[in-house]
């Protein structure tokens, strides 16, 4: 029987152990979608204690505690952070095959050299351990991401932020690793939202224009990303419930905008053509500046109304959600392409079923303008687990070109999540040394490393042209 988590976790070959030893490991970290706030990076900000580390904002964490019947006040509420960290510690061993218990215990051993594993019996002493070390200089943001080996990070920003704390850490900046923004237009989109309005009032503001239709917010979103380009952003980002694609005329778009103004009622269809236009229209600015364009879809946003109204969104309440993609898909990269405005693109789907569907899909419009230009991106949200990650790459391997792939991302607001990019990289490495090892693909080590290293970093510096 093997130790738990030694230094061949995960690794069941000695094809594996060589490609993540002598390749994968030694790679730096691009972290190009997360949620981490960049204030607290420029700030070199320093947490109080491990529960604000760890779950202060973490929805997967909290999701797991309630699944262990305890009381919300225990989770988000109004406790002591040490209860918090407590019910944590209790909860986390009942959570076998969960890779929150993996990644709990990867960031213990390489950020805190703690080997012992967290539970009610060891709760206080590694809350004192880790406290006592989260109190040193060499626990602060920038530290952190430094040992991390972390080389760029881009954060997710709204067309409305003045990007303040993205041009201090331009100017001031010792973490070692490049700070970027990225595109998230949500806002822009939520045209049945109630505060639609004021969102368009609020661009108006920020670009000193009237926006009194759809072509002059359009105008003032075009000024916003030049701005945001400018800046280094190299990738948008958008969250959409599903994949669909429907093309209206000009006077048809502005009817819908002026509904959204008025806040009065919007069809599904009215808002599905006004987004599919939003998108569209984006899309054109995405190629002009070379930027990525992600696609995250099929999530059903806070099902539990009783909890929405408590805590919000975002707080561990949403589900997989299962309809049909595929089409919608397909729709939208032919009307970019129709139009010659297809950027490169990655789509990320909630639903490991639509796995088949996305790695057909972009063999359908890749381009010369890079390798792999059109992408299915990494397991992501609920799939960001030990066999969601074998099914995703299996999938993108059988169907594509897994060593095009872009690889890892956090997706997190954490600084201590970095170690997800190991935890992928193991998977892969055993992934692709299985692989060799029944015969499947030559035993080609120059070559084999080449790819390795290329997924956990080479293939994103060259596809989002971020040049670290």
């Amino acid at each position: 029987m093997r130790a738990f988590m030694d230094k061949d976790f995960l690794l069941e070959t000695d094809t594996a152990k060589e490609l993540f030893h002598e390749h994968a490991a030694k790679m730096p970290i691009i972290d190009y979608h997360c949620h981490i706030n960049p204030a607290q990076i420029a700030q070199n900000h320093q947490f109080k204690n491990i529960t604000e580390a760890w779950l202060g904002g973490d929805h997967y964490k909290w999701r797991m505690i309630r699944s262990n019947g305890v009381p919300e006040r225990l989770i988000t509420g109004d406790s002591t952070d040490y209860e918090k960290f407590e019910q944590f510690a209790k909860s986390l061993p009942r959570a076998i095959g969960n890779p929150l218990y993996h990644w709990t215990h990867l960031e213990l051993q390489r950020y805190f050299g703690i080997t012992k594993t967290l539970s009610e019996k060891t709760c206080k002493e590694i809350w004192d351990e880790c406290n006592a070390k989260l109190a040193t200089d060499e626990f602060r943001v920038q530290s952190i991401i430094k040992r991390s080996n972390v080389k760029l990070v881009a954060t997710t920003d709204d067309p409305g932020d003045s990007l303040e704390w993205h041009k201090k850490l331009a100017q001031d900046n010792n973490s070692g690793c490049k700070v970027v923004p990225a595109w998230r237009p949500d806002k822009a989109m939520k045209i049945e939202k109630p505060d639609f309005k004021d969102y368009v009032q609020h661009i108006a503001t920020l670009t000193g224009h009237t926006i009194n239709t759809c072509e002059e917010f359009f105008a003032a979103l075009d000024e916003r990303m030049a701005f945001f380009n400018e800046m280094g952003c190299k990738a948008s980002d958008h969250g959409v419930d599903y994949a669909y694609c429907r093309i209206i005329d000009q006077a048809k778009l502005e009817e819908i905008f002026q509904k959204g103004l008025k806040n009065e009622e919007i069809s599904e269809a009215d808002n599905e053509a006004y987004k599919t236009m939003v998108l569209i229209h984006m899309a054109k600015g995405y190629a002009k500046y070379g930027w990525v364009m992600q696609m995250h879809y099929g999530a059903i946003r806070d099902p539990n109304s009783k909890m929405f109204k408590i805590l919000g969104a975002d707080t561990g309440y949403d589900v997989i959600g299962n309809r049909a993609c595929a089409e919608g898909i397909s729709q939208l990269m032919n009307a970019l392409n129709e139009r010659d405005c297809l950027p490169k693109m990655i789509w990320y789907s909630l639903n490991p079923a639509d796995n088949a569907a996305i790695a057909t899909a972009i063999g359908a419009f890749q381009g010369p303008e890079a390798q792999g230009k059109i992408q299915q991106g990494s397991a992501w949200w609920f799939n960001d687990t030990y066999q969601g990650m074998i099914d995703q790459m299996t999938s993108l391997a059988n169907l594509s070109v897994l060593g095009n792939f872009v690889g890892m991302l956090t997706d997190s607001r954490s600084f201590l999540s970095y170690t997800r990019h190991e935890y992928f990289r193991r998977i892969m490495c055993n992934l692709i040394g299985g692989w060799v090892e029944r015969g499947m693909y030559p035993h080609d080590m120059e070559f084999l490393g080449q790819i390795v290293e290329d997924i956990s970093f080479n293939n994103t510096n060259r596809y989002f042209n971020f040049n670290v």
